[in-house]
C-alpha cells in the first residue's frame, strides 16, 4: 500500500504542476499573449508566490492538525477550483487574483506529499520516496507542454481550464477514499505539533528556508520562463514549444529519480545518513550551479539552450529529492509538513522577489540590449543563487541528526526520543 500512497503524491504533484504552467503557456503565444505583456507576467507570477508564501506560513501546521487525509485533499480541492477560476478571467488583474488563490491552495502539496512520504517509508528509503513523488513536478512540467498547447489550440484556452480542474476533483474522490495513515505510527502522526514560535527559532529551520528562498527561484525560473524564453530569443510557436519544451523536465524527471537511487545506494554501503545525503546536495547542487553560469558561453542554438536547461533541472531536481528528505532526520513525524510548510515560506519568497526581478530585469535589458542578453544575464543570475543556497546546506548547516531540542517539544518521551 506505500506505493499506492505514494503514487497519490506522485499524481497530486503532476496535477499541480499542468494547473500551475497552464496559464504560462496559454499566455506565451496567442490570445492571451496581446493580453499578458512581460512586465504584466512577471507581476502575475509574483502574485502567485506571495500567496506560495503566505500559504506555507500556515498550510503545513493545519495539514499536521487535520491529518493527511483531509488536509491533502482540502488542498487539492482549493487549488483546482483556484485553476478553473482561470476561465472566467478576463483582465491581468482579474488573472493575478485567480493566480493569487492558486498559490494558497499549491503551497499545501509539498508539506501533505512530504508528511505522507515520512508516515509511510523509512529514512534510508524516504529520498527515494521523496524523489518519486516529486517527480511529479518534472512530469507536470512534461507533460503540460503538449496538452495545454493541445487544448489550447483545438479548444481554446477556457475550455483548457475546466478540462484541468475536472482531472483535479477527480483525484480528490479517489484519494478520499483509499487513503489511511498506517496503524504503527498513529500516535505520533496524531500528536500535537511542535509549536510555531518554537521552530521559527530553531537554526535547522532558519537555515533550511535560508536555501529554499535560494535554490527553488531557480526552478521556478526554467518552467515559468522557458515558453517566453523560446518564443523571445528563438522565435518558437507554441505548437514547437509544445514538442520540445519538455526535454529540461524528462531531464529533471531523470534527476528525481537517479538523486534518491544515488543516495540510497550510499547509505547501503555504509556511508552515514548525513554525509550522504550533503555528498548528493554538494553533487547536484554544483551541476545546477555550473550549467547555469556558464551555460551563456555555449548557447548558440534552441538545441543549446535546452541542454543547458536539461542539465540545470537534473541537478536541481536530484537536489531537491535528498533536500526534501533531510526534515525527516531532524523533526519528529508529527511536526513534518509544518517544518516543511513554514521553511517554504522561503521558496514563496524567493519566488516573489526573484519572479519580480525576473520581469524587470528581460523587459529593461531587452530593450537596451536584446532578449538574448536579457535571458543570458538573468541565467547567470540563477546560477549564483543556486551555487549560495548549495554552500550553506554544505558549510552552514550542521550533520542532519534528530534534534533533540524539537523532540523534547513533541508528544515523545525521553526514553521514545533516546531509542528512536
Amino acid at each position: 500500500m506505500r506505493w499506492v500512497m505514494i503514487v497519490f503524491a506522485l499524481l497530486a504533484t503532476i496535477l499541480n504542476y499542468v494547473d500551475r504552467l497552464a496559464f504560462n503557456y496559454l499566455s506565451a503565444e496567442g490570445a492571451l499573449r496581446n493580453l499578458i505583456p512581460n512586465d504584466s507576467f512577471g507581476y502575475i507570477t509574483t502574485a502567485f508566490f506571495i500567496a506560495y508564501m503566505i500559504s506555507n506560513a500556515f498550510s503545513g501546521f493545519v495539514i499536521d492538525r487535520l491529518g493527511t487525509r483531509l488536509g491533502y485533499a482540502l488542498c487539492m480541492t482549493f487549488w483546482t477550483t483556484a485553476s478553473l477560476v482561470h476561465a472566467f478571467a478576463r483582465t491581468p488583474v482579474q488573472f493575478g487574483i485567480a493566480r493569487f488563490f492558486l498559490g494558497i491552495g499549491e503551497a499545501g502539496n509539498w508539506p501533505a506529499a512530504i508528511k505522507l512520504t515520512n508516515e509511510w517509508f523509512t529514512p534510508a528509503e524516504r529520498s527515494t520516496a521523496t524523489g518519486l513523488f516529486n517527480s511529479g513536478a518534472a512530469l507536470g512540467a512534461i507533460i503540460a507542454p503538449p496538452l495545454i498547447s493541445y487544448l489550447g489550440i483545438t479548444y481554446g484556452w477556457k475550455a483548457t481550464f475546466i478540462v484541468i480542474g475536472i482531472i483535479g476533483y477527480l483525484w480528490v474522490a479517489a484519494f478520499w477514499f483509499i487513503y489511511y495513515t498506517p496503524k504503527n505510527i498513529l500516535k505520533e502522526a496524531a500528536a500535537k505539533p511542535i509549536p510555531a514560535k518554537q521552530l521559527i527559532k530553531n537554526k535547522f529551520v532558519l537555515q533550511l528556508t535560508l536555501t529554499k528562498f535560494l535554490m527553488d527561484p531557480v526552478w521556478y525560473f526554467i518552467t515559468f520562463w522557458i515558453g517566453r524564453y523560446l518564443v523571445d530569443v528563438h522565435h518558437w510557436s507554441l505548437l514547437k514549444i509544445g514538442i520540445y519544451a519538455m526535454i529540461p523536465f524528462i531531464a529533471a524527471d531523470a534527476g528525481n529519480i537517479l538523486g534518491g537511487l544515488f543516495t540510497q545506494m550510499l547509505i547501503k554501503k555504509g556511508i552515514d545518513v548525513s554525509k550522504a545525503r550533503k555528498i548528493s546536495i554538494g553533487l547536484f547542487g554544483g551541476l545546477t550551479a555550473l550549467s547555469l553560469i556558464l551555460g551563456p558561453l555555449v548557447i548558440t542554438t534552441p538545441a543549446t539552450a535546452l541542454v543547458v536547461l536539461a542539465l540545470a533541472g537534473f541537478g536541481h531536481a536530484a537536489y531537491t529529492g535528498n533536500t526534501m528528505a533531510v526534515p525527516g532526520d531532524v523533526v519528529p513525524k508529527n511536526s513534518i509538513a509544518t517544518v516543511w510548510g513554514l521553511v517554504s515560506v522561503g521558496a514563496g519568497l524567493g519566488g516573489a522577489v526573484f519572479q519580480f526581478l525576473s520581469g524587470i530585469s528581460v523587459t529593461y535589458l531587452s530593450i537596451k540590449f536584446n532578449y538574448s542578453v536579457a535571458y543570458n544575464t538573468v541565467f547567470i543570475g540563477y546560477g549564483v543563487l543556486a551555487f549560495l543556497a548549495v554552500m550553506v546546506m554544505l558549510f552552514v548547516m550542521q550533520p542532519f541528526k534528530k534534534d533533540k531540542h524539537l523532540y523534547a517539544h513533541s508528544f515523545l518521551n525521553k526514553n521514545e526520543v533516546s531509542s528512536s
